[in-house]
């Protein structure tokens, strides 16, 4: 790119999926507020993107995530919150606490990867849900490219929750961070985002629930319904 190609605008001007090295890109979708300044002054577009595929890579499950994602999920309550195959049952007192109405969730099961797969894509396809979580342990990369596509179809927040180690391998998504339990909060890795590479962690404190110490009693939503038997009313 020469000097008179630069002339009036950066990269940007010519593509809007090209930026410069040394900078964040601007976002080409809507996004939302992480709730978490330090954070969003590190994502491109100053949030969480919608419309897009966004891979939280976990050293395990259920170490902060719902907290590090309530900001932004609060936000798009409006639309349904679909959780589909958590790795435990949701428990509605925590999520009560969080702020969340058991109207406002959908709590999704399936017996096979995939029908889990397939009501991903739906919930996406349909954009009439403000956000889809979805957990999966083994993810083909045919299948997320399938997942990235549909979700370019609307403005759902889609974040696919999947083991540390799935980092090793390629993504359609524009954004990967890494999620690993620390003190206080999450130690956050930037694996992958359109800007300068990150290598040191970013320390997010976080608030813990008051409820954590009171877990056994706790009570999980109402039982999860089949994905086959729910989308059609989820996505009319």
């Amino acid at each position: 790119m020469n000097t008179s190609q630069m002339q009036g605008g950066g990269p940007e001007a010519l593509h809007p999926s090209l930026w410069l090295a040394s900078q964040l890109a601007h976002s080409s979708s809507k996004c939302v507020d992480t709730g978490y300044p330090a954070l969003s002054g590190q994502l491109p577009g100053g949030g969480w993107p919608t419309g897009t595929l966004v891979d939280l890579l976990q050293q395990q499950a259920g170490i902060g995530e719902m907290r590090l994602l309530k900001p932004a999920l609060l936000a798009v309550a409006q639309r349904k919150i679909v959780m589909l195959q958590p790795p435990h049952a949701p428990q509605a007192l925590a999520l009560a606490e969080m702020g969340f109405e058991p109207s406002q969730l959908v709590w999704l099961r399936a017996s096979r990867s995939t029908d889990a797969l397939w009501a991903a894509e739906q919930v996406l396809r349909s954009g009439s849900c403000g956000a889809l979580l979805f957990w999966q342990q083994n993810v083909r990369g045919e299948s997320l490219r399938r997942l990235h596509l549909a979700a370019q179809a609307g403005e759902t927040l889609f974040f696919m929750m999947r083991p540390l180690a799935s980092a090793q391998d390629s993504s359609p998504a524009p954004l990967r961070l890494s999620l690993r339990p620390a003190a206080g909060g999450l130690e956050i890795g930037f694996v992958k985002r359109r800007g300068p590479q990150r290598d040191a962690p970013l320390f997010l404190p976080l608030t813990p629930s008051l409820l954590q110490r009171h877990a056994p009693l706790d009570r999980p939503l109402p039982a999860p319904v089949t994905a086959r038997s729910l989308l059609p009313e989820l996505v009319q």
